[in-house]
This record gives structure tokens, sequence and C-alpha cells, in this order.
């Protein structure tokens, strides 16, 4: 299978320092640039299948990248949702004394939140399902940067306390990766982002 992971546009959540988890989120003007010039990048791709996070700045960026690839319907799931991050969905870092350019979604461990071994499982379950039934096939996952985190540590064997090393992922970054049932893996490309250049 060729697998294609990327991250949703920039939001005006992400601008102000709020960390979203499991709240929808908006997509800033930027982001929605963002979005569009990630689908024009995919346009030559040939996707088999799009599943795309049910959380709205996920659908709105999916649904960017879906004008060029009209005969494909856009499969929605609570699969590919960020980390529950518990009480502290939609907290502004800045009321926690944290920085808000830095990324904790991984290393905070939120109370009636998801912690990093249930989303690394969360991620293997989908990732599996995903594979077994598209063997041969292109498909498209449009995510959020611990998701996308989870998956790749699933696909690079890697386990749950590794995922505050993996690079976070930009928005509408592009990960390619071929994998087979047996977890074989090539990295095509992680973590490019020169569509924004």
């Amino acid at each position: 299978m060729r697998l294609i992971i990327t991250r949703h546009g920039e939001t005006l959540e992400n601008q102000q320092g709020i960390m979203q988890g499991h709240i929808p989120g908006i997509l800033s003007k930027e982001g929605i640039i963002q979005a569009q010039k990630l689908a024009k990048r995919l346009s030559t791709e040939k996707i088999d299948v799009i599943y795309s996070s049910d959380l709205a700045r996920g659908a709105d960026t999916a649904r960017e990248i879906a004008k060029y690839h009209p005969h494909l319907k856009i499969k929605l799931v609570q699969e590919l949702r960020e980390r529950n991050l518990g009480e502290l969905n939609g907290a502004k870092k800045s009321d926690l004394g944290l920085d808000e350019n830095k990324f904790y979604a991984t290393s905070l461990g939120p109370k009636n939140g998801e912690s990093l071994e249930q989303l690394y499982q969360r991620a293997k379950k989908f990732l599996d399902e995903v594979l077994h039934q598209h063997k041969k096939e292109t498909v498209l996952f449009v995510g959020h940067n611990g998701i996308n985190k989870a998956l790749i540590a699933v696909i690079t064997n890697k386990t749950s306390a590794d995922l505050p090393h993996i690079e976070n992922h930009k928005n509408t970054s592009v990960n390619i990766y071929e994998i087979d049932e047996d977890r074989k893996h090539k990295i095509i490309l992680f973590n490019c982002i020169k569509h924004l250049e």
C-alpha cells in the first residue's frame, strides 16, 4: 500500500496557541491557502481512497484535496481525530503557563483524556484495518500532528514512548510511505512542505 499522510491547514486556534484536541478547529485564511496549495500538489497523485479526521479542520482540508479527485468520496472517521486532551481540549497554552510556540499534546498526560499508549493503539488498529482492506492501493490520510506521529511510530516500528521524539508535523506537510502487511516500510517523503514555498 502507498500511504500518503498529511495534516490539516493552519487554524485560528493554532494562531491563538489553543490546544485543540477534539474541538473542531477553524481553518485560518492562511490555513485555507495552505490546503489549496496542498490540494494542487496532490492533484497528480492517483489516490484510490481518502480517509479524513471527522473534525472540521481535517475534513475541510480533505475537501480541498477532493476537488481534484471528484470521483472519490471522503471517508470521515473518528480514528484519525487528534489525541483527546480531556480537560485540556480547547485550553489556551498561555493560560497554563506554557510556551505558545511549542507543541505539547504528546507530552502532557491530560485528565480524562487519551494516554500516549491509547493514541498509539488507536493508530495501530486503524492502520492494520486499512492496510488489510487496501493492500495494493494508494490511500490518503488527513489527520493531525499527534495522530500522524502515532501512525508513523506504528509504521516505523517505534513505541508510544517514542512519540515525543518524532518530529512535529507542519500544517499540510506531506508524508509518503510504502508499506505491506508485514509492516515492512519504505519512506518516500517525510514532513515535506515544498508546496508552501
